[in-house]
């Protein structure tokens, strides 16, 4: 594990695997280095690129510097560009690929641009996430109640049935999820009211790869399908049987094709 310092002086955790062009995988919510999908895809790409991993500001062995803003965690992606290389591939996954569509479109130097299921969902058909998500998870956090920020964001927020997060709540997995729920107010800050971003879209001028699963829930479907429509020039992929929850060895070679072409 090494550490980069962002521009506001926060500690960024990453680590780096492999060999050939960067590529940086950015994390959903409540994910880190060490929990979620990243893990598993790493030995799936660094045969074929230099896999950069990194735990998002306030998540793992990385700092927290107050006052969050998007704009620092976007500073926290330009700090391991820098500090890797010239420029990187970047995938993101859910809220990371938000937040990575958000960091290419600021003008760092990515040379592709790869998202999974940005949940940009609101009035999208299905499930919507509360207009006042960001409040309610905020006094949530401010008040320490945690598991009830955790549940808010799996029921309120993505959708899941009520008895997912109260089974979940009982298992060993639930104190690693409270041990971060005060970032899920960055994830929601990111999504900014989780409508497609049509201006920042505009900006976008690398090639890029929107994906998401033919078994994912239909406002996920929906925004992916319309955020390949108004980013210039963007592929569009469906991946078949997949859910939200992807399959690292199903997404990794559409990954290693998209950066190889």
């Amino acid at each position: 594990m090494s550490k980069v310092i962002s521009k506001d002086g926060t500690s960024i955790a990453f680590e780096k695997s492999g060999n050939g062009p960067t590529v940086i995988v950015v994390d959903g919510a409540l994910c880190s280095r060490a929990f979620g999908p990243t893990p598993k895809l790493v030995p799936l790409l660094d045969n074929n690129f230099t896999v950069v991993t990194y735990d998002r500001r306030g998540r793992n062995e990385s700092g927290d510097t107050a006052p969050y803003t998007v704009e620092r965690e976007i500073e926290d992606i330009e700090a391991l560009i820098n500090e890797i290389g010239d420029s990187a591939y970047i995938i993101g996954f859910s809220s990371g690929a938000a937040l990575a569509f958000r960091a290419a479109a600021s003008g760092l130097s990515i040379k592709k641009l790869a998202m999974y299921e940005a949940p940009y969902v609101m009035n999208m058909g299905g499930h919507n996430p509360p207009a006042d998500t960001a409040e309610q998870l905020k006094q949530l956090i401010a008040t320490e109640r945690r598991s009830a920020a955790v549940k808010f964001f799996m029921k309120d927020m993505v959708g899941m049935p009520g008895i997912i997060s109260a089974i979940m709540s009982l298992l060993p997995i639930w104190k690693k999820l409270k041990a971060v729920a005060h970032t899920i107010p960055y994830d929601a800050a990111i999504m900014d009211g989780f409508t497609i971003p049509t201006a920042l879209a505009a900006k976008i001028n690398i090639p890029t790869l929107v994906m998401n699963g033919s078994k994912s829930p239909v406002s996920l479907r929906n925004a992916s399908k319309k955020m390949s429509e108004v980013i210039p020039n963007a592929q569009y992929q469906i991946l078949a049987g997949q859910t939200h929850d992807v399959s690292m060895k199903v997404i990794a070679p559409e990954l290693i094709s998209f950066f190889k072409s």
